[in-house]
Parts: C-alpha cells; structure tokens; sequence
C-alpha cells in the first residue's frame, strides 16, 4: 500500500513538472533569434571587407617585404625585420634572383575601398549596438565570469578541446566574449587609426595622428602586426564554429536562428 502511494506521488509529481515544462514553453512557439538582423548583416559584410583587405594587403607587402621603426625607412636604410619573401619591384633588394608580377595598382585602390567599408559597417554596428544595449546583453562578461576560477576553467575546457555545451548555442563563453571585445573596440579602431596614420593627405590634416604613433613607419609596423593578431583570430573562430557545431552556428549567423531537434511522434 505505501509502495503504490509513493508511485502514485512520483507520477503526479513528473506530471506536474511536464505542465509547467508545457506553460513554459508552449507547443509552436520560437525561441527567440540567437542574432539580430544587424549582427548578421554586418558580420559578413565585415567577413568580405577583411578578407578583400588580407589579400590585397599581401600584395601591397610584396611591393616592399622590409619594414622599419620611426618616421623613414627605405632600401638604403636598416630594417627592424623583413619578411624572407620575393618582391614585386627590382629595386628592393630581398636576396632573390627574380621579381614577382607587381599588382601594386589594383591591390591598394580595392584595399583602401575596402577598408572604408569596414569602417562604415563598424559605425553602423557600434552605433545599433549601443543603441539596442547588445554589447551590455550579449558580450559584457558578468562578475561571476571573470572570476579567476571561471576564467582558469574556461581557458581548461579550451586547452583540452572540450566540446562546448548546448547551452553555449545560444550566448558565448567568456573568452569568447573577452576577444570580440578586444577585436571591436580595440584591434579594429587600432588597425584603421594606423592605416589612416599612412595617407599623407590624413596626416598632413592631422599629423598628430602619426606622432603618437611614433613615425609613419611604426604605423606601418604596426599595421602589419594587428593584421597577423586578426588573421589568428579568425582562424581560431573559424575553427571554433566547425569544432562547436558548424551547422548549428552557421545556420544562426545566416536566418538568425538555432536549428531545433525534431521531436519524434
């Protein structure tokens, strides 16, 4: 008699729990979208403006594979390094015996096109983010996250290639949240400022622009190295996506949306 009680308990009780399971999420309804119009649509108008910017970067470097520290560095001057590669132009000695075809032209008129539309697409997306409180909602890391434990465990689950949890579908994890903070507002804004910081026509409107930088130069130094950090970058997210689920996040950056297991009959 007490046995049958108890099962009769345990079955009202997992029938309660199903009703409330059903009021929670009521049969038909959508979750909500894992991305926003505007995250989407600048996110890969930003994906082709960088890439357009890394090919035509490459081409712009082989014109002259030395770079150099301070305002002036040419063939006749001390290099701070030089990248061990063929040039475009016979004049810039790089140790080999032959040139590559000079694409010098056509490579820096899409590379600076390029370029303004990331800049562009950038405002719009910091604009509407801060407007719709995206970065505060979606990307600023809680208390609790940036706890020295949180953080040693996150950088654990990645060190060992833990697969992520289905929860981690539907917000990011708080390196994830830690690096496209630090790509939006400072490896971008640091990446144009010391483009602009080699236009003659930027800087002779603001020179301090180059100054700060420390040479025309240095900015260009500089620029090369935020290129390879943002190439890492989107290496690792690429890699991230096929290694978290590549349908799933896939499918939420193009409609918006997480697919949903189909429930059996």
């Amino acid at each position: 008699m007490a046995n049958n009680m108890v099962v009769s308990a345990t079955n009202a009780g997992a029938a309660a729990a199903s009703v409330a399971t059903t009021r929670l999420k009521p049969a038909g309804v959508r979750p909500p979208p894992r991305h926003a119009a505007f995250v989407r649509v600048t996110h890969w108008l930003s994906a082709i403006a960088f890439l357009a910017l890394l090919v035509t970067g490459c081409e712009i470097v082989l014109s002259h594979p030395r770079f150099y520290w301070g305002e002036t560095g040419n063939v006749n001057t001390g290099t701070l390094f030089k990248i061990p590669v063929p040039s475009s132009r016979a004049l810039v000695p790089t140790g080999y015996g032959y040139v590559l075809p000079d694409q010098n032209g056509w490579s820096r008129a899409l590379h600076f096109q390029s370029a303004w539309l990331i800049v562009f697409v950038g405002i719009i997306y910091v604009g509407i983010g801060f407007a719709k409180g995206h970065f505060w909602r979606t990307l600023l890391p809680s208390r609790s996250q940036l706890s020295p434990r949180a953080l040693a465990s996150s950088c654990a689950d990645h060190l060992r290639f833990k697969h992520p949890s289905e929860d981690e579908a539907y917000s990011y994890n708080v390196l994830q949240r830690l690096s496209y903070l630090a790509v939006i507002f400072v490896a971008i804004p640091m990446i144009v400022w010391t483009g602009l910081a080699m236009s003659p026509a930027f800087t002779s409107a603001f020179p301090s622009s180059v100054i700060l930088l420390g040479g025309r130069q240095t900015a260009r130094t500089l620029h090369f190295f935020l290129t390879i950090l943002l190439t890492l970058f989107l290496l690792v997210h690429v890699f991230m996506v096929f290694f978290a689920g590549f349908r799933k996040r896939m499918a939420a950056m193009i409609t918006g949306r997480v697919p949903q297991p189909k429930e059996r009959a």
